[in-house]
């Protein structure tokens, strides 16, 4: 029963927001906004970029879902972050956080750590990204673990398990930890992603896109669903577009397969194994 039930919110996350076409206004690195909106876009949601504290405030208050992207960190940004969440948070808006490059600087600590305050409702990041943010909410023992390199990972997937749950118990939302093995979590239920293509390291944005389209998605769905409906997405046509076989070229097969995909193809597309660890296959 439990996988029929996936099935089907999957498949009403994607027939609803093409249906509906929700605005997720972000607030995202500068280097992939063409990317994430363009992705945004091909789900068929529809985008905003923005960065000024008053601009996002107020946008935060109309608009379903919004997304935070701590890529391009900017001086300001110490203004405009905390003042969003909070505006989010007080309007009972739901948003999806990307903690990229989480212990790179005192900004960014300073503004993850005021999150804590005004807990998003799906948290994506990499393996070592989502192991330092428990850290930093101090939901896990702290450990060497977790230390990120750049915008890379240091760590598996799998090295990660115990601190998405811990985030997602903690915020009640959903955890994506992305890699070769996607993970999504409610804190109850964790379910494993297999998909995707090598490619997306060759591309710039590809992160950076997936938490717009689960902001996109999250404007009708639950955190969990948006959550998975965005990673089962991304994997398929990621899968799709690699035949390719070029960066350049997968790019635009990508936007193109995302825009392409059938609701029934995205929910369709894997199977469950066991009671409460779910892996998910697409093609492979």
């Amino acid at each position: 029963m439990r996988e029929k039930q996936i099935r089907s919110a999957i498949k009403q996350a994607v027939e609803e927001v093409r249906e509906k076409n929700p605005l997720a206004p972000s607030i995202t690195n500068t280097v992939t906004q063409d990317f994430v909106a363009n992705a945004q876009l091909a789900v068929g949601g529809s985008a905003a970029m923005l960065y000024l504290a008053d601009e996002c405030a107020e946008i935060a208050k109309i608009a379903p879902a919004f997304y935070i992207n701590m890529g391009t960190a900017m001086p300001f940004y110490a203004e405009t972050l905390p003042k969003t969440a909070q505006a989010l948070h007080e309007n009972k808006k739901s948003w999806v956080l990307d903690p990229v490059g989480i212990g790179l600087s005192n900004l960014r600590t300073n503004i993850l750590k005021q999150f804590k305050n005004y807990p998003p409702s799906i948290i994506r990041g990499n393996a070592s990204e989502i192991i330092a943010l428990a850290k930093l909410w101090e939901l896990i023992e702290s450990s060497d673990a977790g230390q990120v390199r750049g915008v890379d990972t240091t760590e598996k997937v799998s090295a990660a398990k115990e601190s998405a749950i811990a985030l997602a118990k903690f915020t009640g939302g959903a955890v994506a930890v992305s890699g070769e093995e996607d993970l999504v979590t409610d804190g109850e239920e964790t379910i494993y992603c297999a998909g995707g293509s090598e490619l997306f390291t060759k591309i710039t944005g590809s992160g950076c896109a997936l938490g717009g389209v689960m902001a996109i998605y999250l404007a009708v769905a639950t955190p969990f669903i948006a959550a998975l409906t965005a990673t089962t997405m991304f994997n398929l046509a990621g899968s799709k577009a690699a035949e390719v076989g070029a960066p350049a070229s997968f790019k635009v097969h990508f936007l193109d397969n995302l825009y392409e995909l059938t609701p029934e193809e995205v929910a369709g597309n894997f199977r469950v194994v066991g009671s409460f660890e779910k892996m998910f296959n697409f093609g492979l």
